[in-house]
């Protein structure tokens, strides 16, 4: 009897290692994969606005609206965001010529277009975009010139 009660012990102290151990390691990973979605500071990123913001500032500056459909999550637009959209050369082009904005493609945020308020998962899809990252060219009026989805590097971007 008090061997069977010293193995079941035993046994029952594996699991409880087993499974913290098991805890740890899923506790771990969360973390790891979590921290590697933060947004971070870009140095040399454009300034970002809103829908609404660019397409006022397009209208007065006559310039187009370069927007960045996004999606949390997408490996892709963060590399865009970290690594294309503050290149030096893509942010001389967008600089003369554009108003940067970003619009989250996947959300169920309202935004502003045109003076109505609409979730700019449907906005996002109304315009074509349903893959991410997705990139638009819109004039101060929100008529889409030019449209592309997916990845680009730096010499596709300045092309675009």
């Amino acid at each position: 009897s008090f061997i069977i009660e010293e193995f079941n012990r035993c046994i029952m102290n594996k699991k409880v290692f087993i499974v913290g151990a098991i805890t740890l390691f899923l506790g771990v990973f969360m973390y790891n994969a979590m921290l590697s979605t933060l947004k971070k500071e870009i140095e040399n990123a454009p300034n970002w606005r809103t829908l609404e913001a660019g397409l006022t500032e397009a209208g007065a500056s006559g310039k187009l609206v370069l927007v960045d459909v996004y999606e949390d999550g997408c490996k892709y637009c963060r590399a865009m965001e970290q690594n294309v959209y503050p290149d030096s050369t893509v942010r001389t082009v967008l600089d003369a010529g554009y108003i940067p904005v970003k619009v989250n493609g996947n959300s169920d945020e309202l935004i502003t277009f045109n003076g109505e308020q609409v979730v700019s998962r449907t906005w996002a899809q109304d315009k074509g975009v349903f893959v991410f990252p997705g990139t638009l060219i819109l004039d101060a009026d929100g008529n889409t010139i030019k449209q592309r989805t997916g990845f680009m590097n730096v010499d596709e971007l300045r092309r675009f």
